[in-house]
């Protein structure tokens, strides 16, 4: 179980979280919604170890691991899918795989994304910069199935891709969390976030408006926080 406690944290330009109490229990997505500038890509990184809070306490099972970096925080099942891909653009597909396999076989590593992701197994030798959009997200993806994590946080892995890809890359997320993962989920596409989520946490201005689960909110309560304002 990752736990955020009483998190805030921001950058020179001044704080963008605020006493921001989160819990990802075991196998459980939590989609995490707000409007832009709420503070749900602050909130991943300090999650993932890129940020540290000015006040408050990550735990993973209990454990304190505040100001923990980011590899350790890997090496303990937290995994990043980042916004914009995340992913070595100069170097082969297989190469990213190796990467991403840390202390596991580089080999292992490779079949599962394979297994996973077909496509990228024609692809093995090819540039990451230069597969299509969709086919440099599924291997920014490929890191949830080739590090088995205990918990994925995913910022906006739909962005800019058809509806196609869309479809494909959520079936993808309900394979991670049926694997037994734990999702943080940060999504634009609001009705499929909310289908696939257990539980619902709502940014706004960078502080904690709803935790609950998808049947407690209506759709007023959505507009309400992304019409509400954004933090600064």
């Amino acid at each position: 179980m990752l736990e955020l406690r009483n998190i805030s944290a921001g950058y020179d330009t001044g704080l963008v979280l605020r006493n921001v109490n989160l819990i990802i229990p075991d196998q459980a997505v939590v989609a995490l919604l707000g409007p832009n500038g709420a503070g749900k890509t602050t909130l991943l990184r300090v999650a993932s170890g890129l940020l540290r809070p000015t006040r408050g306490q990550i735990l993973i099972d209990g454990e304190d691991v505040t100001g923990a970096p980011p590899f350790e925080l890997n090496r303990r099942g937290v995994c990043l899918v980042p916004e914009g891909r995340g992913i070595f653009r100069a170097l082969s597909v297989a190469d990213n795989l190796r990467l991403q396999a840390g202390k596991g076989s580089a080999r292992d590593a490779i079949n599962r994304a394979v297994e996973a992701f077909p496509r990228l197994g024609e692809r093995l030798k090819q540039n990451a910069g230069t597969l299509s959009g969709g086919e440099q997200q599924m291997l920014a993806l490929a890191h949830a199935y080739v590090s088995q994590p205990s918990v994925v946080l995913l910022d906006e892995v739909s962005m800019g891709l058809a509806p196609k890809i869309v479809d494909e890359i959520f079936v993808h997320l309900q394979n991670i969390a049926a694997e037994g993962a734990a999702l943080l989920l940060v999504e634009q596409y609001i009705p499929r976030a909310l289908e696939l989520a257990d539980y619902v946490c709502i940014l706004n201005r960078g502080r904690v408006r709803f935790v609950g689960e998808p049947g407690e909110i209506g759709e007023e309560t959505v507009i309400e926080s992304y019409l509400g304002g954004a933090a600064s």
